[in-house]
């Protein structure tokens, strides 16, 4: 008796100190092999993990109830059997009020454990194993089931389902899942995958996830969907989903300052906007320019696609929007002399379909029309398609932008779409930026017109533009994203910034709508010191979402300048800081 559990104490043993030692987010804490008949393998046994086919997240939230599904498939890849306890630790602040555990689409006997019993499991393995690691879930609790044995290249499937409730704090929710327990699989996890339904009976603000890229599609004002899609990775963070509800304008407010870097005693904050609910029914007009490179490079099926795009956007105008098409080559080409009523969209798409692709590229020319048509009084943008460079006309990128910002009302938007490998970079990232626009390349054999209807279903209703933030008696800087792009229905902006100080403070938001200025204050804001934080592993993340984003900008400016070494020792310094790989 005493020779079977030293064996297995020391099978347990270099099953932990091996690098390639594998627990899932739910963690397997293996048993020695069975070997019968046969002799055992020498000790200590060559324990290879056991790889993960895939991780699975399925999370329902329906009016703060949610319902979690965990599906993952594991993988022995040993010579022997394999048996254990299976463990999946229990999110901090969870409520859990039932779960259900299948294995291999059975239903397994388990067990709830409490933080306190939990606590006294882990210790044991801890005590046993010489491994502190698991003390990092001490405080919580957990599900414990005995795994069925798993034969030489044998798969399970495992299923749980827990349901919890979520609580609100000043109208943000949080939803958080315990991804992080991947960091202890030396191997790469083949697949990892989250989607988020997430319903309720108020409407749905901000969406937003501190600690992986989400991507968030809006079914109403009671319905959104999010999802996180991976391959070959080992996730090391637990994932962290905000979502606010709620009748009028939103503010969230997260702050976090490092208690281990007294080199840096300046606090970081992430602030999440989004228009009011109703905004939709209530669109400002505005006035819409779309410029269309039709030179010969354009020919095929590149024109056609652009076409398609421009006939989707004429198809979903407001109807008091207002619009002009200019399509240009070695000339250029009018739809009409003047701004045209939302009305004409479908005359407006037969001129489309009349275009052809012919000639050379004057790129200046054509900008400074949509310029010479804008008006004042509410917002402007222009959407600019190209696959080239200038060939007619004003031929220097740095003219055709100096006439440009020259010749732009202030209300004018700049949005640009490069097609292609051949595109001036440097012009249409410099117009996009100086314009509070963007710029997006689209690569061959990528569909330009799913690109561009895209984006236009993003910014087809403006509620506030020319935002405006006043922090009050906290001193701020750094904020990116900078300038601040104006803000749209059922959309949110993501700030970032750096902080001095702390206190409580009132935030105003200004901005134009339907060119007047409207206020909204958002009282009693919190930006924490060092004492007050207690250490949140979610918020931690936020100094570096701040960084990235900072690194971005340097970049960009190193892009539409000549590369400065201040500004390439400043991404340096961030990367290294950070963790964050740059071409630096």
């Amino acid at each position: 008796m005493k020779t079977k559990l030293a064996l297995a104490l020391l099978a347990l043993l270099f099953w932990f100190l091996l690098p390639e030692a594998a627990k899932a987010d739910g963690i397997i804490v293996p048993e020695p092999p069975i070997c019968e008949p046969g002799p055992c393998p020498p000790v200590p046994f060559p324990m290879a993990q056991l790889e993960i086919r895939y991780h699975h997240v399925e999370v329902t939230i329906a009016d703060q109830i949610a319902l979690t599904r965990v599906d993952q498939v594991f993988y022995n890849p040993n010579d022997w059997t394999v048996e254990g306890t299976y463990i999946f630790p229990i999110p901090a602040d969870a409520a859990i009020t039932d779960f259900t555990l299948w294995v291999d689409g059975e239903p397994v006997q388990g067990e709830v454990l409490s933080a306190e019993e939990a606590r006294r499991a882990y210790e044991q393995i801890v005590r046993d194993l010489q491994d502190p690691a698991l003390l990092e879930y001490a405080d919580r609790g957990a599900v414990r089931a005995r795994l069925f044995p798993i034969p030489p290249g044998g798969e399970r499937r495992i299923q749980l389902e827990y349901s919890q409730a979520l609580t609100a704090e000043n109208g943000l929710v949080r939803y958080v899942y315990p991804l992080n327990t991947e960091k202890f699989s030396a191997q790469m996890l083949e697949e990892v995958t989250i989607s988020v339904d997430l319903r309720t009976n108020q409407p749905i603000r901000a969406v937003y996830s501190p600690s992986h890229a989400i991507a968030v599609s809006r079914a109403g004002d009671f319905h959104v969907t999010a999802g996180y899609e991976a391959s070959n990775v080992r996730p090391d963070t637990d994932f962290a989903l905000y979502y606010s509800i709620g009748e009028s304008e939103a503010l969230h407010l997260l702050t976090y300052r490092d208690p281990a870097d007294p080199s840096d005693p300046d606090g970081f904050f992430l602030l999440m906007l989004a228009p009011h609910p109703r905004a939709e029914s209530q669109p400002q007009p505005k006035d819409l320019f779309i410029v269309l490179d039709r030179s010969g490079s354009m020919e095929g099926e590149k024109f056609l696609q652009a076409q398609q795009a421009l006939k989707y956007i004429l198809a979903h105008l407001n109807p008091q929007d207002r619009f002009n098409i200019i399509t240009f080559s070695t000339g250029i080409s009018m739809y009409a002399r003047n701004l045209r009523p939302a009305e004409e969209g479908n005359e407006a798409a037969a001129w489309v379909d009349r275009q052809s692709a012919v000639g050379n590229t004057d790129i200046n020319r054509a900008l400074l029309e949509a310029a010479a048509m804008t008006q004042p009084g509410h917002p402007a943008y222009l959407i600019f398609l190209t696959d080239g460079l200038p060939t007619e006309g004003v031929l220097q990128s740095e003219q055709i932008i100096t006439n440009f910002d020259q010749a732009a009302p202030e209300n004018l938007r700049l949005f640009a779409f490069g097609v292609g490998y051949d595109v001036d970079t440097y012009l249409l990232d410099s117009l996009a930026q100086a314009h509070h626009g963007g710029s997006e390349y689209i690569l061959p054999g990528q569909p330009l017109d799913e690109a561009v209807s895209a984006f236009y279903a993003k910014i087809s209703t403006p509620v506030l533009t020319d935002l405006q933030l006043d922090f009050g008696e906290i001193p701020v800087y750094d904020i990116y994203p900078n300038p601040l792009p104006d803000l749209f229905a059922g959309s949110q902006i993501v700030v970032t910034g750096r902080y001095r100080g702390s206190g409580t403070t009132d935030i105003t938001l200004s901005g134009l709508v339907n060119g007047q200025t409207q206020t909204f204050t958002f009282p009693d804001q919190i930006f924490i010191t060092a004492a007050q934080e207690a250490n949140n592993p979610l918020y931690a993340a936020i100094p570096r979402i701040w960084a990235t984003r900072k690194i971005g900008y340097l970049l960009n400016q190193i892009r539409l300048q000549s590369p400065q070494q201040e500004l390439i020792d400043q991404i340096v310094r961030l990367s290294i800081r950070y963790g964050i790989v740059t071409p630096y």
